[in-house]
This record gives C-alpha cells, structure tokens and sequence, in this order.
C-alpha cells in the first residue's frame, strides 16, 4: 500500500442539541469576540436565533455578517472581511450551507493583520499561515465544507477557484440535526445527492485514493442513500436528518483527503456560469459522468455496488455491477424529484460548447478522475445530459 496523510478539524461534535456546545467551544479557542458568517435566507428561517440567544445567554455579544450568496464572489468575501476587521472579531463562526462555510473559512484565514492577498491565495498550499480560529455549524447535508480545507469562491462573472490548504480546516465542527429540520425537499434532494458525489469521486479518485478515505466514502454512501427519500418527504424526522448530516460530514472528510474530479468539473460551470446550485450540478451530470468512467472504474463502482447490496442480476462481471449501481443512484435521484437533464432547468442546447470549454479549465480536479477526458468527451457528456 502506497503511504498517505489524512487530516480533519481536530474537533467535532455531533447530535440533536450540540449547539449547546458552542459557547464552550469559544472559550477554549480563548475568543470572546464572535463574528457569525451567514446569509440572509439564514436569518429568514430564523435559523439564526438559537446561535444568537445561546450566545447571548453565555454574555457573548456578536457581529453578524449575512450578505453572503450562493456560489460567493470575492467583492463579498472582501466586505466579510472588511467588516471583521473594523469590529476587531477574534474567532469567526460560519452558519448554514457550503457557501457561508466557505466564505468563513477564507474571512478567518485573511481577516488578520500582515494576511496575504485573496488573489495570492488560490490553489493548492498557497495560504501560508492560519488566521483566527474557525467554528463551522452546517444547516445542510450536503457539501461536508465543516469538515474540509477548501473554500470555492467565484473569482470573475462566470469562473470559479479553489483555495486549498490544511489552514483552512476548522478548529470546531459543530453539526446539530436540528438546524437541519427546515431544509426544503428539494434543496435535501440536490444536497444530499452532492454527498453522494463526494463519497463516489472520493473513492474512485485517481491520485490520493486511500483505506481512510474509502471506509468514511462506504459508510457516507449507506447513510445517504438508506435516508434521502425520507429526508425529502418526511422532513421533520430527526432519524433521517440525523442520518444525512453524519452522511454529508463523513462524505466530506473523504473527499477532503482523496479529492472529487470530473463530475465536479463539470459542475461547476453550470454554476458559475448560470448559477445552478452547486448540488444540483453535481446531480445533473452525475450519471453521464458516471458512465463515461465507467471503462476505468468498473470495479470500483462493483465495490460500492456490494457495500450497499444493490440486487443483482443475471450478470456477474464488474462491468454489469457497476451498471447496476449507476443505474440504481439514477433511479434514487428520480424518486426524490431531482430535475435530470439540463434543458429542465432552461438551459439552451447550444450552451453545451461553452461548458465544456469552462469545465476543461478545472484542471485541480480533472487529475483526479479515473479516466482522462478531453474536450471532446466534455462536451459528448453535456449533450448527453441536455
């Protein structure tokens, strides 16, 4: 076996009321200035108010910064962390999706003195210090950001950049279920489906592939897709919810040790470029990719095939049992009422050239693929997902 590093936050904890724990958390990173990074949708929810009042009943007073947006640009990064600055923060607690996690993590890192230049900071290892320590409370099951060293920012009107760097990792994973009871069926659908995605890419990754990374992948992937369908249509049940956050979080530390490829390169022009929601994406061109790899990770996807007791068939070669598993996420992604093809959410035939010019530029996450793609392919699979 080939040798390898893993690394996660170095503190987690888990379950119904574990926000309780918040308050004791900032006093062992031995802060007392909290500045929350979250947006307004948060705020609507009211998603906000038990970490305000658990704060306020521990004598904390806090700096809100709610402006973030879906698929984050730099001008608000750059006003999150202006406004830390000004209000002298000394620990930064990001609350509610992959992109306020994200943007959190980026304010924690530069919103100190001496800090590097966001444009300096992009790819992998070029953050050089660790900034103010991090707090990161998920309200979806979906990115695993609580858990990861990577922020995706929107660097222009239709690009997308990732910092990575060890920096980056949170000092505390907060995830309580309960944040999570509100969350629409169809954001649980396109969330949980990007778990999913995490855990697949993860264990098929081409490079940093190892046996920590492939249990966490295992185990994500029974845990989604056992509880998606109640998820979705049973919303308050704290089993399932419980299920999918523990799901989405071990999801992300897979992908955060053995990193995602083409299915997310594919992804995120949709996003950057029509502003898809991330989870969403991924789901939209998950099969397509799928089946395009499926000559070089047959035997892989047999594997999850097996981990998750899909039935078989008649057929027992790794190829057929990688089909079977395909074919059974497909089906999971129709039940829970997932859109399937791009033309379902208006995007234009024609566009399909365009995305897979920008989804060639996701070199960081191309290399990670079991099989090489070109352009060429790029483009037979946005057209097979139209």
């Amino acid at each position: 076996m080939k040798n390898f590093i893993f690394q996660t936050v170095p503190v987690l904890h888990f379950g119904e009321g574990c926000l309780a724990q918040l308050p004791g958390q900032i006093a062992a990173l031995r802060a007392s200035r909290p500045m929350i990074v979250t947006d307004r949708g948060i705020v609507d929810a009211g998603l906000i108010a038990p970490v305000e009042q658990t704060l306020s009943e521990a004598g904390l007073e806090v700096v809100i910064f709610d402006s973030v947006v879906a698929d984050p640009p730099e001008s608000i990064v750059r006003q999150a962390i202006a406004a830390a600055l000004a209000a002298d923060i000394d620990i930064v607690i990001g609350l509610g999706g992959g992109s306020s996690l994200d943007t959190a993590k980026v304010v924690a890192a530069l919103a100190v003195d001496g800090a590097q230049p966001l444009a300096e900071i992009y790819g992998v290892g070029a953050l050089e210090r660790k900034g103010l320590p991090t707090i990161l409370i998920p309200t979806t099951s979906g990115t695993g950001s609580e858990v990861t060293a990577i922020s995706i920012l929107t660097t222009g009107e239709t690009t997308k950049a990732g910092i990575v760097s060890p920096y980056l990792f949170a000092d505390v994973a907060l995830l309580d279920p309960a944040l999570t009871l509100g969350l629409p069926a169809d954001v649980t659908a396109a969330t949980g489906i990007d778990a999913m995605v995490h855990a697949i890419e993860s264990f098929t990754g081409r490079n940093a592939k190892n046996p920590v990374s492939d249990m966490l992948a295992i185990e994500a992937l029974k845990l989604l897709t056992a509880n998606i369908e109640t998820a979705c249509f049973d919303g308050r049940n704290m089993q399932a919810r419980e299920a999918m956050l523990r799901g989405s979080m071990l999801a992300g530390q897979a992908f955060a040790n053995s990193p995602v490829g083409a299915i997310h390169a594919l992804a995120y022009p949709l996003g950057g470029i029509y502003h898809v929601p991330h989870g969403l994406s991924n789901a939209l061109v998950m099969p397509y990719v799928m089946q395009f790899n499926l000559e070089a990770a047959a035997p892989l996807y047999a594997q999850l095939a097996d981990a998750l007791n899909i039935p078989r068939g008649n057929e027992n070669s790794s190829e057929a049992r990688a089909q079977q598993f395909i074919d059974y996420l497909e089906s999971l992604a129709v039940k829970v009422k997932a859109p399937r093809r791009l033309r379902e959410i208006g995007i234009k035939q024609d566009a399909t050239t365009e995305l897979a010019e920008a989804a060639m530029l996701q070199t960081r996450l191309l290399v990670n693929n079991p099989k090489e793609l070109t352009l060429a392919d790029a483009q037979r699979i946005y057209d097979a997902a139209w």
